[in-house]
């Protein structure tokens, strides 16, 4: 099952308490796509790249089956990048430099074979460019999976709401949705922004786990609790990367795969943090992700 994923393809400097990372390779769409890469394969990524970005990154993404023609490489323009400093405990960021470069421009124009995907996810990005994905697609995909941040809701609320009407799926963090909504109560939030056109809403927590919001019934997962965290950039897009790699895998979007896909989102996401950029998905094999998932179903078993 085809799985369209569009985001940032870029370079971030990680800062943590005990480490730095220079111009490593991140961006939501490097981590979307190869966290959906362990489930569902092809996975067609759109986004935009300077003539600095490496090659070498690109032909490791289509070893991966991770399809690459819809990269628009811009020559003599630099890439995204973003440059991040975490505190101590590692949930709070400072964002010290951000240089759009060729994002500035980015107006995707989807390949022709990319817009039968029937699988859509839309990571961090301008609604204007989200809905320009979804109107650029040939049939109504079976599942649209819409990542957005608070940023967003500051600048452009009405073309998000918009956006989020035309999704199957919202996935925000707990402040995003209190921010979104108007009302501090995650289940009071989750009514009014289901409200908004939403099948489902995913309200993450961070180390305290996700939240599954839908008419037909809510589900909790707890986070795995980690001996090390080095980077926790990314996990976000490996979550919800992972969550739609796993439904187009399946080829089904009942409750209870929504359900499965979010235990298998948080366990690629767990495995995200554990090294700077995508060093650690790159070395991950699926029998760890399966061995992390039976551990995670143990912690939510009575």
């Amino acid at each position: 099952m085809s799985l369209l994923s569009v985001g940032t393809v870029a370079f971030d400097t990680i800062i943590t308490p005990t480490a730095r990372a220079e111009r490593v390779i991140g961006g939501a769409g490097s981590y979307s796509a190869w966290a959906a890469s362990f489930f569902s394969t092809p996975v067609n990524l759109v986004s935009i790249v300077g003539d600095d970005f490496p090659a070498s990154e690109i032909n490791e993404m289509e070893s991966r089956g991770i399809e690459t023609e819809g990269i628009d490489r811009v020559l003599g323009k630099k890439s995204f990048f973003w440059e991040g400093e975490y505190l101590a405990d590692f949930n709070s960021r400072e964002t010290h430099k951000t240089e759009l470069n060729v994002l500035a421009d980015f107006d995707p124009q989807l390949p022709d074979f990319y817009k039968d995907s029937e699988y859509v996810l839309l990571a961090n990005l301008t609604p204007s460019i989200q809905k320009s994905v979804i109107q650029q697609m040939n049939e109504r995909p079976k599942l649209i999976v819409l990542d957005t941040m608070n940023f967003w809701m500051d600048v452009a609320l009405d073309e998000l709401k918009e956006v989020i009407s035309m999704c199957d799926v919202l996935t925000i963090n707990d402040e995003e949705a209190r921010q979104l909504s108007g009302v501090h109560s995650l289940a009071n939030a989750a009514t009014k922004i289901l409200q908004m056109g939403p099948k489902y809403l995913i309200i993450k927590k961070g180390e305290h786990g996700a939240l599954l919001f839908a008419n037909d019934g809510i589900f909790s997962c707890p986070a795995i609790p980690l001996q090390k965290i080095t980077d926790p950039t990314g996990a976000g897009d490996c979550f919800a990367g992972g969550f739609l790699g796993y439904i187009a895998s399946q080829g089904d979007t009942s409750f209870q795969t929504i359900k499965r896909a979010i235990v298998y989102g948080s366990v690629v996401a767990s495995f995200c943090v554990e090294e700077f950029s995508l060093d650690r998905l790159k070395s991950l094999q699926r029998d760890e992700v399966e061995k992390r998932y039976e551990m995670l179903l143990g912690m939510m078993r009575i």
